[in-house]
């Protein structure tokens, strides 16, 4: 299951969450002051190729999570 980043829209917390493909964070409360209905937010993930040449430890460094296209 993924993961999932939420941002309280009352104390500007930033929390994770577990949650299946496709489930909505209707029913989340923010755990800090239980404000209801969390945003969603965008987050950067890191994946790993292989291929000839590369190794596990060739990914990107997280500065360049910015500069994906998304805004």
């Amino acid at each position: 299951m993924p993961i999932y980043e939420y941002e309280c829209l009352q104390c500007n917390h930033m929390f994770e969450e577990i949650q299946k493909i496709g489930e909505g964070g209707e029913d989340l409360v923010c755990p800090v002051c239980k404000a209801p209905q969390p945003e969603r937010v965008l987050s950067c993930c890191n994946s790993v190729r292989r291929s000839e040449g590369l190794s596990f430890d060739s990914s990107p460094p997280p500065s360049s999570c910015g500069s994906s296209g998304f805004s």
